[in-house]
């Protein structure tokens, strides 16, 4: 717990000034977490990430996650990543089967999942710092509550073969919270109140159901490789893909709801 909570320190140390500064610090630090993401997709399907498939589904990421305003201007992002999903294909007759069509729909998809996941990351960064501090605090008073009130009142396992220690009531709990917590935010904060107060704290409520969903797919994949983290960079909470699991999927719903 104490090494959990040194790292937790540290990283906000790190993380909040880069936010609050924005601009190009915040689009590389977005962009490094991406390419981390992808990189521990690999390690847990136990794949060389000094090779030339890992090296093509960094760029299957990049072309999918870059911000717009760094790309010239007409720039088909999907035929780029078009391209790349091509040369992986290639990459099975000059490996001579070693990577194989299997592989290559495993990080097509992870690079899908987590390109858009970081893209819409740093376009909510770049609508408004306060919009992207409210889903940040939306995730986390959904994350927070539904820990300690699992641990309280928790009985009714949400879904035991995916994440034992998940209990409906903890996820109620934490959908509360998230109500509560983004609810206040908005209302404190008119410029993000893109939509009337009941229907951002609608919006709320799916974004804290999203996000515990996200959270699950990552439960899901990882027991399907075997493996407790996604990764180590971050010791006590594990990989990148473990802190930012349920963001993955909250963001590109908030594009869908035209927030950003």
């Amino acid at each position: 717990m104490r090494q959990r909570v040194i790292t937790a320190v540290i990283a906000l140390i790190i993380f909040i000034p880069i936010v609050l500064i924005g601009g190009v610090t915040f689009d590389i630090m977005a962009i490094a977490l991406g390419l981390v993401g992808i990189s521990e997709i690999f390690i847990m399907r136990k794949k060389i990430i000094v090779s030339l498939e890992a090296l093509l589904g960094g760029l299957a990421v990049l072309a999918i996650m870059l911000p717009n305003n760094w790309l010239p201007a007409g720039t088909n992002r999907l035929f780029i990543f078009y391209l790349v999903v091509m040369l992986m294909m290639v990459n099975m007759v000059f490996s001579k089967n070693r990577v194989n069509f299997d592989d290559i729909g495993v990080t097509t998809l992870a690079a899908i999942y987590i390109g858009l996941g970081f893209h819409y990351f740093i376009a909510a960064r770049q609508v408004s710092m306060m919009m992207l501090f409210y889903i940040l605090f939306t995730i986390w008073a959904t994350d927070i509550g539904a820990y300690q009130i699992g641990r309280k009142l928790g009985k009714h396992k949400l879904a035991p073969q995916i994440s034992p220690n998940k209990t409906w009531e903890g996820s109620i709990g934490g959908t509360l919270c998230a109500v509560i917590i983004g609810g206040i935010f908005v209302a404190l904060v008119p410029e993000i109140q893109l939509y009337s107060l009941p229907t951002m704290i609608l919006f709320t409520f799916v974004f804290s159901i999203c996000g515990q969903l996200g959270d699950l797919v990552e439960s899901s994949y990882k027991r399907h490789y075997g493996v407790k983290d996604s990764g180590k960079i971050l010791p006590g909470h594990g990989g990148i893909l473990d802190r930012f699991d349920s963001l993955l999927f909250v963001l590109p719903i908030l594009h869908l709801f035209t927030l950003i």
